[in-house]
């Protein structure tokens, strides 16, 4: 079993290792930029949080198409049925592309409406907006990639989406430098475009991901998948029960990923009601907080996998064995991550900015850092297993409890600051220790209500064989 597990989630670790390091790398573009036309690295750092946190807005509204077709697709792998595996990853494309058109029409009238919500300064909204409408003209490709790589992790491949994830994030890095802040060679200089050119990275890098997943897809799933596909077999994807199913299940799953943007958002835009500064840092945080989970996700996703796979096969002994060794792997990792933070959190950050104020700020928080993977990966390994299980509905009413949760504690505890907070105390620099407070609970929320749930919603279901949702 531990084979299993390790050949699907060390490729996929070895994919997500680069994606917070694109993250960290726009980040450290901006940073490094000229501030001279803004108030400070501060603002440039601030623009790309929050143009991020635009597309999270966005984006995550439609992480069904990866974690739906990712469980379905193992399902059908594990009932070897692999027609309804090609007319998932149909319906899925089909449906990004769809949604996609959709952003591309109401891309003005979202930016408008978000900046109604999201409080940061003129400045900050002004480098926003412009990486926002540069990048947005990726979402076909981002949408659609989305369903390739849950597809892929749904038939038992993380290389594919490794491979993926690779081109994706090395051309976004390098792109981005280089557009951003030009290069030299020989005896040849270019200057860059700047801001502008951190969103235009993403947007090369993101097409540059699809053609890659389309020629995986013909070397290795033509004959296998696909033999005998007609074009006319795509429309009655869209039909029949299956297509129900999952619309039912993805209803589930789009509340999930609106409490999860609630609680992003909140994290950022609560940081930036208290001034730049606190915003770079608190992005900086969040950033280091989810490097972690990019390792943990990988064998959240090879639990999602073998777990989809064992379900369809309906083997309840295998299933309690993947369940068992995905968590044994997945706490590893998190005290793992405890350490590196404990006796390496300066080090990271100055890798993340030369501003010293950002840096002197960001330490009085690294603490917190240091319990927030032992939770954390718990409760990305449980994700992993329930999606799988195509259990939507629990994991649907778990992050809507973390969701309060997290806004019940940060306002509660925003209270009994006030009350409590000596009258020469910095509030604000307070305040984001009560945020981070506030995230870690949502955090315990995740883990012990999935873990208290997961006889009853999961292995009591394989074992009498009915079907999970």
């Amino acid at each position: 079993m531990n084979k299993k597990i390790l050949d699907l989630a060390l490729p996929s670790i070895l994919a997500n290792i680069t994606v917070p390091l694109v993250g960290m790398v726009d980040i450290a573009v901006a940073g490094h930029l000229d501030p001279s036309s803004v108030a400070s690295a501060a603002t440039l750092i601030g623009g790309v949080a929050i143009g991020t946190m635009l597309f999270d807005l966005l984006y995550w509204n439609f992480g069904f198409l990866r974690v739906g077709t990712g469980g379905l697709t193992a399902q059908a792998f594990g009932r070897g049925d692999m027609k309804e595996s090609a007319s998932i990853l149909s319906r899925a494309v089909g449906i990004a592309l769809l949604c996609s058109l959709l952003l591309l029409a109401v891309q003005w009238l979202f930016v408008k409406a978000a900046f109604l919500v999201v409080d940061c300064t003129p400045e900050v909204r002004e480098l926003a907006s412009g990486y926002f409408y540069i990048r947005i003209w990726a979402s076909p490709a981002t949408l659609s990639l989305m369903a390739f790589k849950g597809w892929f992790i749904g038939m038992q491949d993380s290389i594919s989406p490794m491979v993926t994830d690779l081109v994706v994030n090395v051309v976004n890095t390098a792109a981005s430098i280089v557009l951003a802040l030009g290069f030299t060679a020989g005896g040849y200089s270019w200057e860059g475009i700047g801001f502008t050119g951190i969103a235009a990275g993403t947007v090369m890098a993101q097409y540059s991901g699809l053609l890659c997943a389309g020629i995986l897809l013909l070397v290795k799933y033509r004959r296998r998948v696909f033999q005998g596909w007609r074009p006319g077999d795509i429309f009655k994807a869209f039909g029949g029960a299956e297509m129900k199913r999952f619309f039912v299940m993805n209803t589930d799953l789009f509340i999930r990923s609106l409490c999860f943007i609630g609680i992003y958002i909140g994290f950022t835009t609560f940081s930036a009601h208290y001034g730049d500064l606190l915003l770079a840092s608190g992005t900086i945080l969040m950033k280091i907080m989810m490097l972690f989970s990019y390792f943990t996700d990988g064998f959240a996703y090879a639990g999602e996998a073998l777990t989809g796979r064992y379900i369809g096969a309906r083997d309840r002994d295998t299933l309690m064995k993947v369940v068992k060794f995905v968590f044994v792997w997945s706490l590893g990792i998190g005290v793992g991550f405890m350490f590196l933070y404990a006796f390496a959190g300066l080090p990271i950050l100055k890798v993340m900015t030369e501003d010293y104020q950002v840096i002197d700020m960001s330490l009085k928080y690294m603490p917190w850092m240091v319990l927030m993977p032992l939770l954390g990966c718990a409760a990305f390994a449980w994700d992993g297993i329930y999606i799988g299980a195509t259990a939507s509905r629990p994991i649907r009413n778990t992050m809507i409890a973390a969701a309060a949760g997290f806004f019940l504690t940060y306002f509660a505890g925003l209270g009994i600051l006030r009350a409590v907070a000596p009258p020469d105390a910095d509030s604000s620099v307070l305040a984001i220790h009560v945020l981070l407070a506030a995230y870690l609970i949502h955090l315990v929320i995740r883990t012990v209500y999935l873990t208290v749930r997961f006889r009853k919603d999961i292995a009591s279901r394989v074992a009498c064989g009915a079907p999970s949702r």
